[in-house]
């Protein structure tokens, strides 16, 4: 066996281990469109999400309770669940105390089952909206998140800003006062890949100059491609966007995100395929794209 060949294998191997978790999203549009249940945290879901070759479980949470049982069936299915999503409400200082409180009861069940980072994407006054937020409100925003991280360190849990496109609008307003302004040692960043190309008018560079401005906070990606600006069935690494260039850049900066598939459909995607058979080639285009991680 020749030195390129040994080499190659070695890649391969370090391919195939390579941990991949998956939002539950996504896996909620397939079943609408199939006329499918998806029910969260289920045996079910578990157990198609890990027959696709998947490691890792990102639910969105809304309470505590949500964990009951649930360390006992995602190791029945070989699942960690090193991150999940968490909605918040922090513009609204009447709502901040509360929707703290919650979120770090939240993060000491999820803890317990080996969680160390928790994703929130502060809600929009009002979701489908076109109102936004004021200068008062994105300072207690601010204000809110570093709170909320801060403690949410003590339970050996990091924070991770994520964004839509709403928080694009206005010249990227919000999003960049968010990334700005708050304590880069109390809120890290999600980096949604697709959710900034699209709330920057469909722009690979916007992308990039994301990873110039803010790559030393990412924690974790959110990875999805679309073609025609239309999400796809399933994840390649060149499409509308080019992840393999996206790979090489993280590379060149030694940063390792925690890695989450969130490959979605929606009204003008294609239906070629299932939702289970789309993740397994989702997964694995993951890792042969991000395989030197």
């Amino acid at each position: 066996m020749t030195a390129a060949t040994l080499f190659t294998s070695a890649s391969a191997r370090a391919a195939s281990s390579l941990h991949i978790s998956t939002n539950t999203y996504p896996w909620g549009t397939f079943a609408k469109r199939e006329n499918k249940p998806f029910k969260l945290h289920s045996d079910e879901a578990l157990e198609a999400i890990a027959a696709c070759g998947i490691n890792g479980y990102e639910p969105s949470v809304s309470r505590p309770e949500e964990f009951e049982g649930l360390g006992d069936r995602l190791r029945k299915h070989g699942l960690e669940m090193r991150s999940i999503y968490v909605g918040s409400t922090l513009h609204d200082e009447a709502q901040v105390a509360k929707n703290i409180e919650q979120i770090l009861a939240i993060g000491q069940r999820a803890a317990e089952l080996g969680t160390r980072i928790i994703v929130t994407n502060p809600s929009p006054i009002k979701w489908g909206g076109s109102q936004t937020k004021s200068d008062e409100q994105l300072a207690t925003q601010t204000r809110a998140l570093d709170t909320l991280g801060t403690k949410l360190r003590t339970l050996g849990i990091t924070l991770a800003y994520h964004n839509h496109d709403i928080e694009l609008r206005d010249n990227g307003r919000e999003y960049h006062y968010m990334l700005s302004k708050t304590n880069p040692d109390a809120m890290k960043f999600c980096l949604d890949v697709h959710w900034v190309y699209r709330g920057s008018g469909n722009s690979q560079p916007a992308v990039f100059d994301t990873l110039e401005r803010y790559g030393s906070r990412i924690v974790e990606l959110h990875i999805r491609q679309s073609h025609e600006k239309i999400w796809r069935e399933d994840f390649v690494a060149q499409d509308d966007l080019d992840y393999a260039q996206l790979a090489a850049w993280l590379s060149r900066h030694t940063i390792k995100p925690h890695l989450v598939l969130e490959q979605c459909v929606e009204a003008k995607s294609p239906n070629t395929m299932t939702g289970d058979k789309a993740h397994t080639l989702s997964t694995t285009a993951v890792r042969q794209v991000f395989a030197g991680f």
